[in-house]
């Protein structure tokens, strides 16, 4: 579908999935308006600057979560906002300072100014499966994670699982707000997303498969992963917004994985990297726990991409951005 005519805002443009939103919006011809916390900072402008299409149909604005009105100018005149702003950090000293506040009330900040623009009549949330996974009651084996499922907030806050909180409450209070406002939400939450990347920075996802490629370290401390490209992702969040049947949300996961599994396919791409030896005895071949089920996201449309391609794409990404060298 091309996007010609239309104009759409993504905020927190510069990150990691919303560089990749940007990309592809330009490619179907949409008009985008982009938001960054600084217009000054190269780091966050120059690479969305050079995308192909931005110079005749990208405006960057500055605008700011926890500023109220920041995201006016960004949002006017748009047929709909990606709103994926929002800070990832997995250990804070201060949770509601450093992610609960900005995630809510960054979100609800950004729905305020688009409920009051005529045109806008429908708004794409960047959630997380950090919604979807920490039920109240324990995961028993064999369970199959779907878009009912619901963390309970004060399962998070009682292990400390803040950034699944900051995920859960701002989605929370995003679908309460677009059902007073007459908004149309769709929420995409997707797993662990890998991929090739776009920014000139490290994103906090890269930076997990960067230490795990180098040293085998874990980012989970179960070993377990719910990975998914990140192109697959800003796929998603289009399809969200192109397909009027689009609702509620989608989980996003193309393959529920062990660590070991990823370090075979590894292994196999670059055996120059030695984690052979590591992971060449008795390791992998148990099943995983549980699973997350594709089957509404494959009904928007989302074709997802095979786990060694996209394990493959961010390596290579990464080494041609200087972040690894073997």
């Amino acid at each position: 579908m091309s996007g010609e005519g239309k104009v759409v805002c993504v905020t927190g443009a510069s990150g990691y999935i919303a560089s990749w939103i940007v990309k592809l919006l330009l490619q179907r011809r949409y008009t985008v308006h982009a938001t960054v916390r600084s217009l000054d900072d190269p780091k966050k402008t120059e690479h969305l600057r050079a995308l192909d299409g931005a110079k005749e149909r990208l405006s960057l604005f500055e605008a700011n979560l926890t500023e109220e009105g920041s995201f006016e100018s960004a949002v006017s005149g748009c047929d709909c906002v990606f709103h994926t702003a929002s800070p990832v950090l997995l250990s804070v000293s201060e949770p509601q300072a450093q992610l609960l506040e900005p995630a809510v009330k960054g979100t609800l900040n950004v729905l305020k100014s688009a409920a009051k623009v005529p045109s806008l009549k429908r708004v794409v949330l960047t959630s997380s499966m950090a919604a979807v996974m920490f039920p109240a009651k324990p995961l028993e084996f064999g369970d199959v994670m779907d878009e009912t499922w619901f963390s309970d907030p004060e399962t998070c806050e009682q292990k400390k699982l803040w950034y699944a909180l900051s995920k859960t409450l701002a989605e929370d209070a995003a679908v309460k707000f677009c059902k007073e406002k007459g908004l149309e939400l769709v929420a995409i939450n997707p797993g662990y997303v890998i991929g090739p990347i776009l920014q000139p920075t490290l994103n906090l996802t890269s930076e997990g498969i960067m230490g795990m490629i180098e040293s085998g370290k874990e980012v989970f401390p179960d070993g377990i992963y719910r990975l998914v490209d990140v192109r697959d992702v800003a796929n998603a969040h289009i399809l969200a917004f192109e397909n009027p049947q689009a609702n509620g949300r989608y989980c996003l996961v193309g393959e529920v994985i062990r660590s070991s599994e990823i370090m075979k396919i590894l292994n196999k791409n670059y055996p120059v990297l030695g984690h052979s030896e590591k992971y060449k005895d008795g390791i992998g071949g148990e099943p995983v726990p549980y699973t997350v089920s594709r089957a509404k996201a494959e009904s928007l449309g989302v074709e997802f991409t095979p786990l060694e391609v996209s394990i493959k794409d961010t390596v290579e990404s990464l080494k041609e951005k200087n972040f690894l060298s073997f």
